[in-house]
């Protein structure tokens, strides 16, 4: 999947970027404090994508 759709996804669901690193950017919740990392490639492995979306407690991206 791209990552544009993911972060998409996040910002939909209420998440938010905490802050940019080299490899990769830091997105929490709000709502459950949780923060994960998400890689900074062009291409996500749905599997990945779901793991994020799991670990930030909201719901899996179709």
């Amino acid at each position: 999947m791209k990552r544009n759709e993911l972060l998409k996804h996040l910002r939909l669901n209420g998440c938010y970027l905490k802050r940019e690193g080299r490899a990769h950017s830091l997105w929490t919740n709000p709502n459950t404090g949780r923060i994960e990392a998400v890689p900074r490639h062009q291409e996500i492995s749905d599997k990945l994508a779901i793991k994020i979306c799991r670990s930030l407690s909201i719901p899996d991206i179709k």
